[in-house]
């Protein structure tokens, strides 16, 4: 049995896949589950985002996209259809990555992921120095105590999540602030008063597991 387990974060750049073109068209953020990859080379898709309608036209009128279903929770829309078109990610799973999750925006990816072992890791290292597009970020053992990336740590809905991710780039948090609630929620394509209550409730989870 190996014990070393390692997180792994990439930057993607370029990938052609159609949630990337459509976060890109529509000025968009889309949080992904893994891609399952079909032996007909068709990929299925399942993502959730704010951007509701916009990123729902941009999706339906692509031909690579079909049988694109949408629902809605927590003042969040859920995707789930089948692409045509594989991504980038798909080489680096061949490798070995285990993804947990892919947050696009704008066009771009942010992949986290982890690995089982060294050999492995430079593995997907060099598959990911072959592929146009793709830059590693960090990478960093997976304590046993630790939950992240296989498994969510901290019991926060999607929407949270993205909201505290969207705060952290902007500036929110930084002292002075680089940003105000306002340039966040414009940023999520949300109110002010629904970011501010999801910050609110996310920091009362998180201090709730923290403190107890």
């Amino acid at each position: 049995m190996i014990d070393e387990c390692l997180v792994v974060e990439f930057d993607v750049e370029g990938d052609d896949c159609p949630l990337a073109n459509a976060t890109a068209a529509a000025t968009a953020t889309a949080i992904a589950q893994p891609p399952q990859l079909r032996e007909d080379g068709n990929v299925l898709l399942q993502f959730s985002t704010t951007a509701g309608d916009s990123l729902a036209d941009v999706l339906d009128a692509d031909d690579r996209i079909r049988y694109l279903h949408r629902s809605t929770a927590d003042a969040r829309d859920n995707f789930r259809c089948l692409s045509k078109h594989p991504c980038i990610v798909h080489e680096l799973i061949s490798a070995g990555l285990l993804v947990d999750t892919i947050r696009y925006q704008n066009g771009a990816a942010r992949l986290t992921g982890a690995v089982v072992g060294h050999s492995v890791l430079q593995g997907v290292m060099e598959t990911a120095s072959e592929t146009v597009g793709v830059q590693l970020q960090r990478v960093y053992p997976l304590h046993e105590e630790d939950d992240e990336p296989v498994a969510r740590r901290w019991d926060l809905t999607p929407a949270q999540i993205e909201s505290i991710e969207c705060a952290l780039e902007l500036g929110y948090f930084t002292i002075p602030r680089e940003a105000d609630a306002s340039d966040v929620a414009k940023a999520l394509n949300i109110s002010k008063s629904a970011f501010l209550e999801r910050l609110r409730r996310a920091q009362a989870s998180l201090f709730r597991d923290l403190f107890e």
